[in-house]
C-alpha cells in the first residue's frame, strides 16, 4: 500500500516535534488526534463524539463517529438502538459504544488554526511534564547554566533542557551577571506551577557550599570525610563542621588541600568568601570551643534543657569571639545549632558573685540566720531553701563551726519556711479558683498549681488537655535566631519528661484514658498463682 506525501509529511512532523521538544513521540501523535477530533466535530456538531487515529507506520486517519447503545432512541447523532447495535456486533450490550466511520475531511482555515493551537498546547503540557519530572529529582544537586536575562534584578538561566531562576535574595550580594554569563547554582525547589513548572536555584544556600566542597574534595565525594553542619553569611564569611571516619585522614587538611588549592577554588566561586573549617565533634561543648575560633575559650557552661550555652572569654578574646557585628558567634551558633552567650571572664564572676549575694540574702530571711552563717550554707552549694530542709543533716553537720544541733535547728527553721510559703501558696490556689483535685494529680505541687490558675488551667480537665509545650514553653529557630516562647510553668524547675508525666497523670484522673498496668507486678502475680495451684 503506496503511503501519500501528506501523510508522510504529517509522521515527519511529528518526529520532529518530538525531537526539539524532548517528548515522545506517541504524545505528538495523541496531541494531532486530539486536534484532528476538536476540528471534525466543529463540522460534525459539538455534540458528536468522534474518534480520530493515526496509524504510526502509514500515517493514514481514520476518523470515526461514537454511537452509544441504548432502548429508548432518542438522538441519532450520538445514539445507536439496540437493534440495529445487534446488527453490526451481536454481542452488544445497552451502555455500549459503537463506531460508525466517517469519510476523510479536508481542513479549513479556521480549522486548521484551531487545531494548531490543540497541539501546540498539548505540547507544551508535555514538554512541562518532562521538565518536571526530570528536575524533581535533582533538588539538591549543583547545575551550570548560562544567563539569558536579567528581570528586575532576578537572574533567568537557560539549564539548556529547561529554564529555572535565580531570585534576587537567593544570589551573592555585589555580584552582577551578564547575558551569556556561565553560572553555577545550588537547586534548591522545584514546583509544578499554572505557568510549568519553576525551577529556583540559589547560591547563598548553605549546602550550595557544602556540594562545591564535594565537587573538590574527592575525600567527601567518596563518603571517607562527611560535611556535619553549614553557617553562611553569603559573601562575607561562613563555617564548615567535617568529620573524617578514616581516622588516618585530617578532614580540616583535606578541605585545605595542599597550599589551601581546595579551599581556594570554593572561595573563588563564592566570590571570596572567608571559610572557617571546624573539626565536628559529638561532644556539644568541645564543638562549640571549634566553633568559635579563632577566638579562645576558657569556659563553657551547658543547659540542655534550654538549649542554651554560656561561654566565658578572656576579656581581650570578647571582640574577637563576638565578631564584627556579631557574626562569628551568630555563625557559630548556626553551625552548632545552640544559642551561645558570650561574656567575659570578669562578668562571669560578677554574676557569680551577684548569685551568691542573692542566695545570702534568701538563707538570712529565710531561716533567720546571721550573714556568716547563710555565707557558708551559700558557699557549699545549696542553692534553695529546699535543698536545705530535705538534705540529710549530717551534711549540714560537716560545715565547718556546724554541729548536729545546729544543723537540726538550721533544717527546722526551713521547714517552718516552707510551711509558712506552702500555706501563703495555698490561699493564693484558693483566690485563683483552682479545685483541690489538681492537687492530688502526681507531680503537682502547690507553686504549679498557683501558676497554672494565672494561666487559666484550674480543672483537672484543664491540665490533661495541655500539651507539653504550653508548661514548659518551646523554642523555635527564625533567619538563625532562637525564639524562645514561654509555658505556663516557666520559672519552675521542670524537665519536658516530668510536665508529659504530670499531663498523662491528669488525663488519667479525668478519665480519658486508661492508667498503665504494672506488666512486671502482674507477671510475678501470676507466677505466684500458677505455683500455688500447682502445690493444691
Amino acid at each position: 500500500m503506496a503511503v501519500s506525501a501528506n501523510r508522510l509529511e504529517l509522521l515527519q512532523i511529528a518526529d520532529a516535534v518530538a525531537r526539539e521538544k524532548v517528548i515522545d513521540r506517541k504524545i505528538v501523535l495523541a496531541a494531532m488526534e486530539d486536534a484532528i477530533q476538536k476540528a471534525a466535530r466543529s463540522r460534525y456538531g459539538s455534540e458528536t463524539e468522534v474518534r480520530a487515529e493515526i496509524n504510526p507506520k502509514t500515517g493514514e486517519i481514520k476518523l470515526q463517529r461514537l454511537l452509544e447503545v441504548v432502548e429508548d432512541f432518542e438522538n441519532p447523532a450520538t445514539q445507536i438502538p439496540l437493534s440495529d447495535a445487534r446488527l453490526r456486533n451481536p454481542d452488544a450490550q445497552v451502555g455500549d459504544w459503537i463506531g460508525e466511520p466517517l469519510p476523510p475531511m479536508d481542513f479549513g482555515r479556521i480549522a486548521a488554526q484551531s487545531a494548531k493551537q490543540v497541539i501546540v498546547q498539548k505540547v507544551r503540557e508535555a514538554e512541562r511534564d518532562r521538565q518536571y519530572d526530570e528536575f524533581k529529582d535533582r533538588i539538591g544537586e549543583i547545575v551550570n547554566g548560562t544567563v539569558k536575562r536579567i528581570e528586575y534584578g532576578n537572574v533567568i538561566v537557560d539549564l539548556g533542557r529547561g529554564e529555572a531562576i535565580i531570585r534576587r535574595d537567593e544570589l551573592i550580594p555585589r555580584e552582577a551577571f551578564r547575558n551569556a554569563d556561565r553560572v553555577r547554582a545550588y537547586v534548591y525547589d522545584v514546583r509544578r506551577e499554572q505557568r510549568g513548572p519553576q525551577i529556583f536555584l540559589s547560591r547563598t544556600h548553605p549546602q550550595f557550599m557544602a556540594k562545591l566542597f564535594a565537587q573538590e574534595v574527592p575525600e567527601i565525594y567518596d563518603g571517607i570525610i562527611e560535611v556535619k553542619s553549614v553557617a553562611r553569611d553569603p559573601g562575607s564569611r561562613a563555617k564548615i563542621a567535617v568529620i573524617s571516619r578514616d581516622s588516618s585522614i585530617d578532614p580540616v587538611g583535606a578541605c585545605v588541600g595542599m597550599r589551601g588549592s581546595r579551599v581556594q577554588a570554593v572561595v573563588q566561586e563564592l566570590q571570596g568568601e572567608k571559610i572557617d573549617i571546624i573539626p565536628w565533634s559529638n561532644d556539644p561543648a568541645t564543638f562549640i570551643v571549634n566553633a568559635l575560633q579563632p577566638a579562645e575559650v576558657s569556659k563553657v557552661v551547658l543547659d540542655e534543657d534550654a538549649g542554651r550555652i554560656e561561654v566565658v572569654v578572656p576579656d581581650d578574646q570578647l571582640s574577637l569571639a563576638i565578631g564584627r557585628r556579631g557574626q562569628n558567634v551568630r555563625l557559630a551558633s548556626q553551625l552548632t545549632g545552640w544559642d551561645i552567650d558570650i561574656m567575659t571572664e570578669a562578668e562571669e564572676s560578677e554574676r557569680r558573685q551577684k548569685e551568691f549575694a542573692e542566695r545570702t540574702k534568701l538563707f538570712m530571711d529565710a531561716l533567720d540566720v546571721d550573714e556568716v552563717v547563710a555565707q557558708l550554707l551559700a558557699t557549699e552549694g545549696f542553692s534553695s531553701v529546699e535543698e536545705i530542709a530535705y538534705v540529710g543533716a549530717d551534711e549540714i553537720a560537716r560545715i565547718e563551726g556546724f554541729d548536729e544541733e545546729t544543723a537540726e535547728e538550721i533544717q527546722a527553721r526551713a521547714n517552718s519556711w516552707l510551711d509558712a510559703l506552702e500555706a501563703e501558696q495555698d490561699e493564693e490556689r484558693k483566690k485563683l479558683g483552682v479545685e483541690d483535685a489538681l492537687r492530688e494529680v502526681p507531680g503537682v505541687t502547690t507553686a504549679m498549681m498557683v501558676a497554672l490558675g494565672k494561666d487559666g488551667i484550674k480543672t483537672v480537665e484543664d491540665l490533661a488537655g495541655c500539651a507539653t509545650d504550653d508548661l514548659v514553653g518551646w523554642s523555635e529557630r527564625k533567619n538563625g535566631e532562637t525564639e524562645k516562647h514561654t509555658g505556663s510553668l516557666d520559672g519552675i524547675d521542670l524537665s519536658r519528661a516530668e510536665a508529659e508525666n504530670i499531663i498523662m497523670a491528669a488525663r488519667v484522673a479525668a478519665g480519658w484514658i486508661e492508667a498503665p498496668v504494672a506488666e512486671a507486678a502482674d507477671d510475678e502475680d501470676a507466677v505466684e498463682d500458677e505455683a500455688e495451684r500447682v502445690e493444691h
